[in-house]
């Protein structure tokens, strides 16, 4: 009787042991169908932890939890429960490189991962984007498939919210893409296409931007009377900001030109207006030359930019007379007038930093002299023809090199 008893109970330990694992397995397909049905709803990743988070501790019995994901190249704490707290903050990054593969902890000497028994590393494309350290299942029969059952999940939740960061991250990239795109077509409309070319004067330039949109303006204006007026400058920044700088200062320089104020009285008042758009955050060099054929006086006001070369009758001179950068004070300090009467044909040749930044493959940058050698060796040149020489020689001198900056060169030729 004593043995059949036996037989019975190990039956029914049997039985009780088969139905406990189905309704685990259930619980398990249930959970899993749930979170793959929020996965597919879009659910944020903060709602998709607190499942994970919820599931683990209530469902399947774990008593400690700390799930780490990888957001902005920095580990952060996504989720836990069971866990002491007051070291949570503690850098474990370099802790994590110990880890490839699911892993039982054993002895940990570390104050946080010491609370834990195993740890469980989700990769996505051999990359580690997650780290779920799991504590209080040692005594548990089921173990073993416990903790495959909470890889699988936390595989899941991570490649989840993983595909979810990249798919953020080419939409802001295809976003910032049609955004850059609009700001070079904006950017395109206010560089001049065509410069005036005439038995007088006549105007040539090179525009090549680095990024998509740069930071380098040029422009001029005619005046009736045999006058023209024209500027160059370096605006800080790259991008859709510099585009929407560039509109603004445009804008200002068009209006406030056209009052034909002397021109310290005129670059006060472009300063004031890119100071009050810019609350003191943006600033632009800027070089202005005002040019009567009348008098066949040259005026200009260099602000911060890097000095025009003006070759004339065998000499170059630099044209550096003028003021500091726009847009950093409210009001300028002072504006000095530069003044060249033009007696003989000049060339006048104005650039960004761009071409005083390229670098040879000895590692020398294009000096003052260099191009001082070049101005005077071409001065008698028409302006389209000097830019092309120019262009032949700054390749010449760069070889391999790429630029690293905007390059922009306007070329004004007055003949007398």
């Amino acid at each position: 009787m004593s043995e059949e008893f036996t037989k019975i109970k190990k039956s029914l330990s049997k039985s009780a042991k088969l139905e406990h694992e189905l309704n685990l397995k259930q619980l398990q397909i249930t959970r899993l169908l749930t979170i793959t049905q929020s996965i597919n709803d879009n659910v944020k990743a903060p709602a998709l932890f607190s499942m994970y988070s919820s599931f683990i501790g209530w469902e399947m019995g774990v008593k400690k939890m700390a799930l780490f994901y990888k957001k902005d190249n920095k580990w952060q704490l996504a989720s836990s429960h069971g866990v002491d707290t007051k070291n949570i903050d503690f850098n474990i990054s370099e802790e994590f490189k110990k880890f490839d593969k699911t892993y039982q902890l054993t002895d940990s000497d570390h104050e946080l991962i010491g609370q834990f028994d195993v740890v469980i590393p989700v990769k996505h494309k051999n990359t580690p984007i997650a780290y779920a350290f799991i504590g209080g299942l040692a005594d548990e029969e089921d173990f073993y498939n416990k903790v495959q059952f909470i890889t699988t999940i936390t595989n899941i939740i991570a490649v989840a919210i993983e595909n979810k960061r990249l798919f953020k991250q080419q939409l802001d990239q295809e976003r910032m893409r049609k955004e850059m795109e609009v700001a070079k077509k904006m950017q395109l409309q206010l560089i001049p296409t065509e410069l005036h070319k005439c038995e007088k004067y006549e105007l040539s330039s090179i525009y090549r931007p680095h990024a998509q949109v740069g930071g380098d303006y040029f422009d001029y204006i005619e005046f009736p009377g045999e006058q023209f007026v024209f500027c160059i400058g370096d605006i800080t920044g790259k991008g859709a900001a510099a585009a929407l700088l560039m509109a603004n200062f445009q804008a200002n320089f068009h209006t406030l030109i056209r009052k034909r104020d002397p021109l310290d009285v005129f670059v006060r008042e472009i300063n004031d207006a890119l100071a009050r758009a810019t609350k003191y955050e943006k600033f632009i060099t800027f070089f202005v030359a005002y040019y009567d054929r009348a008098t066949r006086m040259l005026q200009y006001v260099n602000a911060g930019h890097t000095p025009p070369f003006l070759a004339m009758a065998g000499k170059v001179i630099r044209l550096d007379k003028g003021t500091t950068i726009l847009g950093m004070f409210e009001e300028l300090p002072s504006v000095e007038v530069g003044e060249v009467e033009i007696e003989q044909d000049a060339t006048i040749l104005t650039f960004t930093d761009g071409l005083t930044d390229l670098i040879n493959e000895e590692d020398a940058y294009l000096s003052d002299e260099l191009i001082e050698d070049f101005v005077r060796g071409n001065a008698v040149s028409s302006a389209d023809s000097f830019n092309d020489l120019l262009q032949i020689f700054i390749e010449n001198f760069k070889g391999k090199k790429e630029f690293t900056d905007d390059f922009t060169v306007l070329t004004c030729k007055i003949r007398s």
